[in-house]
């Protein structure tokens, strides 16, 4: 047995150590809307484009273009906006 700290899957947190400076693009998605060109063209300052989601209701977000979790949208401080997850999407990869 290895004195290493583990995993979940039981690996050794030593084995991870040659990904942790990877830079990863992280991506919290509000909601979307789909519209025709000539509306986008239309779209002037002050334009609102309403989106697929309620208000309150968990925002999608990706790593790497591939969906991880869900969340809210948080105030950082009074001119920054965060994300807290609030739920891990499990993988369908086989």
């Amino acid at each position: 047995m290895s004195d290493s700290p583990e995993t979940p899957d039981g690996g050794a947190i030593t084995e991870l150590e040659a990904v942790y400076d990877i830079p990863v693009t992280v991506s919290a998605v509000l909601g979307k809307a789909t519209m025709q060109v000539n509306q986008l063209l239309k779209l002037g300052r002050g334009a609102v484009v309403e989106l697929d989601r309620k208000l309150g209701e968990a925002i999608d977000i990706y790593v790497n273009n591939r969906l991880v979790a869900r969340g809210e949208v948080v105030m950082v401080d009074d001119s920054r906006l965060g994300v807290t997850m609030t739920e891990i999407v499990k993988s369908e990869r086989v």
